[in-house]
């Protein structure tokens, strides 16, 4: 198990950027799969992006494809997430989550308290 802190949420104005990061605890981050997921008002929470515990694999969703950007930090249990070309249908609580085994197959086994993220027209 691993202990998710997002931070980095807040509002911007459509086109602007934010950087949401994740902190995990635990000495076996690297080993696992981490990703983002979002839950907008009166909306399931969906996927967002993913990436490998080594970094080497990311995939995304079709709606943030070519405006966010996924890395981590083994070094320092911290895995980010660089929103660019924000748009007022990117609102939403954005969660941290984290397994073993995949974060995009099944859902997670960790997840963070959420960090909003608001973006206004």
């Amino acid at each position: 198990q691993v202990q998710l802190v997002e931070s980095g949420g807040g509002s911007v104005q459509a086109g602007g950027s934010l950087r949401l990061s994740c902190a995990a605890s635990g000495r076996t981050f690297s080993m696992y799969d981490m990703g983002w997921f979002r839950q907008a008002p009166g909306k399931e929470r969906e996927f967002v992006v993913f990436i490998s515990p080594n970094g080497g694999r990311t995939y995304y969703a079709e709606s943030v494809k070519g405006r966010f950007s996924i890395s981590r930090d083994n070094a320092k249990n911290t895995v980010y997430l660089q929103m660019n070309s924000l748009k007022p249908e990117d609102t939403a609580v954005y969660y941290c989550a984290a397994d073993q085994v995949s974060v995009v197959v099944s859902v997670p086994s960790n997840w963070g308290q959420g960090t909003q993220v608001t973006v206004s027209s």
